[in-house]
């Protein structure tokens, strides 16, 4: 259990925390380049820190891609997608205690939402899109055995996050990531397109596991 429990612990606490900046630079109106470094910077901060105790995962897409890809077995997968939106669902009820209603309410508490004239359709395919470049570099970086782990893991998936919310930030807000959007949702009680935001990351991530897991990878 207690085996378990460490990962488990370590995935809640950096879910929590990349949540809650992220969704915090959103209701602050850091705007696109800002957003996307709160969102990028902390997410290579906490791989960098808690990465080596449950693998640095802190998102359910790249949690699914990596049971696709067979490297992670399905009771772990189901109990880090738990403590990841334990976490994220905290970090959203802290933001809040946090921030008054008339700052967090013109943006849904920093949940992300699909841009003027984008299409639900349109929407699963660029977060599908965005989130398999997203899981192939946590898996080139993090997963891969012969990868580049101890040396710029947490960099070069940050900056993928970076590039990701640059790019896709004002079409459907570049989520990628389920639990990102189920903490603030939650909290503010938004669920317009909720659907979007856990296909295409999904998708995107299941993709990623097929191409890099079962066939790019080397055993």
């Amino acid at each position: 259990m207690n085996k378990a429990l460490k990962p488990c612990v370590a995935e809640a606490i950096a879910t929590f925390a990349f949540c809650f900046i992220g969704a915090a630079s959103i209701i602050n109106n850091a705007g696109l380049v800002g957003i996307a470094i709160a969102h990028g910077c902390m997410m290579a901060v906490l791989i960098s820190a808690l990465g080596h105790i449950s693998g640095g995962h802190n998102n359910p897409a790249v949690t699914f891609g990596a049971w696709v890809g067979g490297k992670i077995s399905g009771q772990m997968a189901g109990a880090y997608v738990v403590s990841q939106l334990i976490g994220a669902s905290v970090a959203g009820f802290l933001l809040l205690q946090v921030f008054p209603e008339s700052a967090w309410k013109p943006v849904n508490l920093g949940t992300p939402g699909l841009g003027q004239g984008v299409t639900m359709g349109t929407g699963i395919l660029v977060e599908t899109v965005l989130t398999f470049f997203l899981v192939l570099v946590v898996y080139g970086t993090g997963i891969d055995e012969k990868g580049t782990w101890k040396t710029i893991g947490g960099f070069g998936i940050g900056l993928t996050i970076m590039c990701d919310i640059l790019m896709g930030g004002p079409l459907t807000g570049a989520s990628m990531n389920p639990a990102r959007t189920f903490g603030p949702a939650l909290a503010a009680g938004y669920w317009d397109n909720h659907i979007v935001y856990w296909i295409g990351p999904l998708a995107g991530g299941a993709l990623a596991g097929l191409v890099y897991g079962r066939f790019l990878i080397k055993h």
